[in-house]
């Protein structure tokens, strides 16, 4: 194995697992340069986990999310953040998905501006996911990123690709495979790190990044601490300062009253906020997780028009458009369904509507999950946005004060919409013990977020009780655990993803379903069983 070189030398990050086949991305500087970040970051890390276990706390206790006193200098002062790069002025339709080899070859062919690569909510943390992921990113980076099917077809990445922006776990998330002086590496760091140090020179060569997406962020100083640690990796690799550009999902509800604050932390670096819908309505649910007064009802009635996420999306296009920053709209989830026109038309109704309330709205542009996807939603943004963006459109009519934000919104149960969360968090669950973090069901490309939706749903309308169905039919565990009885069975005897590990993804559902408390995460306690 090589030496490392002078500028990384110290005591190298640790790997606890086979390495055989990723000797080129786990180089003695590679582990080097982990090491350096983590030594840097994971002090203030474990400082601001803590906050957030603080501030839940105090939710859990009766208070509401706010607008911070402290920092309102920084919401009333004018600034901007720096100038945006030319390689993201126009991000109309951006396409996100696993980092699976045949389908980043097809996300950066599929005719949108941006592709996601996603290390996170679409991807189960693997460590041999998530180096193939870096294998094949710096593939694509260096531009011999190829794949032979099964059948024998051949892919190749074409001559006018999508811009790459990657997106690293959480800060929340463990990588178990990666230690520093004995402690667990963040996978944030470790994703981060690896991707930036095998290619970030390359891509600042050609005016390309590295750009990355930052998520689940609740507060401006954890948005500091990726300022921080992104100036550090410049330093360690000879790249200017500001070079790594980010781009933040709004994702988390304590977050929504920190947009002008997150944006200011990161203002060297910032190149706009994304409305992440499916996570915020999760957080929403988490954060409000004690207050019964704040119950959502189904998932399918919590849409975008609902005035708590219709003032979010709204407030995110205007803090943005004042700061010189791009407001990017939320997922479409929807997948072709093949066989049959007119539900296929109906789906894609739903997505052109969607498309078109963005960007009437003022929105940058949006995302989608699949590339038959790309033409239906650049069609809209083509017809209502011919200039590369909307930064002009200043939505200074909008008034989105913290009761707003904060307010449930009406709805019903059904039994249809209990059982499809029962059968969504236990199916996407079992497919991510598998190894599968991108998962169609009902025509629905669902992730790591709508699943939590679901059983976070689940958990509050168990755990709030005297709850009831319009028929009036009580809302209980014994109907909970019939459902997931029945469900588990039905995906046992099938031939669909997590058909192998559905017995283990009950048993954890049944186990967080069950709990006193709702747990912060789903991904937390399915990572230890995680092959």
């Amino acid at each position: 194995m090589a030496v490392p070189s002078e500028k990384f030398v110290s005591r190298p990050a640790e790997i606890h697992a086979a390495i055989a086949g990723y000797e080129d991305i786990l180089t003695p500087d590679a582990l080097a340069f982990l090491a350096r970040l983590h030594r840097f970051a994971e002090p203030r890390r474990q400082l601001l986990l803590h906050a957030r276990r603080q501030r839940q706390a105090r939710y859990d206790a009766g208070a509401l999310p706010d607008f911070r006193p402290d920092t309102k200098a920084i919401r009333e002062s004018d600034w901007t953040v720096a100038p945006i790069p030319a390689a993201l002025q126009d991000r109309r339709v951006e396409i996100t998905g696993p980092v699976e080899r045949k389908m980043i070859i097809n996300a950066l062919n599929s005719g949108a501006k941006v592709f996601m690569a996603d290390f996170e909510d679409s991807s189960a943390p693997s460590f041999a996911n998530q180096l193939d992921g870096q294998l094949n990113l710096r593939d694509a980076v260096s531009g011999t990123l190829t794949y032979r099917s099964p059948e024998g077809k051949d892919y190749r990445v074409g001559a006018n690709p999508a811009v790459l922006v990657v997106r690293p776990r959480g800060w929340h998330l463990p990588e178990r495979h990666v230690s520093v002086d004995g402690e667990t590496m963040a996978g944030a760091l470790v994703d981060f790190g690896l991707f930036a140090f095998h290619n970030a020179r390359a891509l600042h060569a050609r005016d390309l990044g590295p750009y990355f997406y930052l998520p689940k962020l609740e507060a401006m100083e954890e948005a500091a601490l990726w300022d921080e640690t992104m100036a550090l990796a410049e330093d360690e690799l000879d790249l200017p300062h500001g070079t790594m550009k980010a781009t933040v999902l709004i994702e988390t509800l304590p977050a929504v009253f920190q947009m002008h604050e997150i944006l200011h932390a990161l203002r060297d670096r910032a190149v706009g906020l994304n409305c992440g819908r499916w996570d915020y309505i999760f957080s929403y649910l988490k954060t409000m997780r004690r207050h019964r007064d704040r119950l959502l009802p189904e998932r399918g009635q919590v849409v975008m028009t609902v005035p708590f996420l219709k003032a979010y999306s709204e407030l995110l296009i205007q803090t943005c458009h004042r700061r010189g920053a791009f407001a990017m709209g939320g997922m479409a989830a929807q997948i072709p369904i093949k066989g049959d026109d007119d539900a296929n038309e109906t789906a894609m109704a739903k997505v052109r509507a969607d498309k078109l309330r963005e960007v009437q709205a003022g929105h940058d542009g949006t995302w989608v999950a699949h590339p038959a996807l790309v033409p239906v939603a650049k069609d809209i943004f083509d017809r209502h946005m011919p200039a590369p963006n909307q930064l002009h459109v200043k939505r200074d009519d909008v008034k989105a004060d913290r009761n707003t934000l904060i307010a449930p919104c009406g709805g019903t149960i059904s039994r249809a919409g209990f059982d499809n969360n029962v059968e969504v968090a236990l199916r996407y669950t079992a497919a991510w013990l598998e190894g599968l973090g991108c998962v169609p069901i009902h025509h629905l490309m669902e992730d790591a977020a709508t699943a939590e939706i679901a059983r976070a749903q689940l958990w509050q309308w168990l755990h709030h009780g005297s709850l009831e169905f319009p028929d009036h039919a009580p809302i209980d565990f014994a109907l909970f655990d019939h459902a997931l009885a029945t469900h588990t069975h039905r995906l046992r005897e099938s031939s669909l993803p997590g058909a192998s590990r559905a017995k283990d993804a009950a048993h954890l559902l049944a186990t967080l379903t069950h709990a006193d408390q709702l747990g912060d995460f789903l991904t937390l306690p399915a990572y230890e069983q995680l092959v």
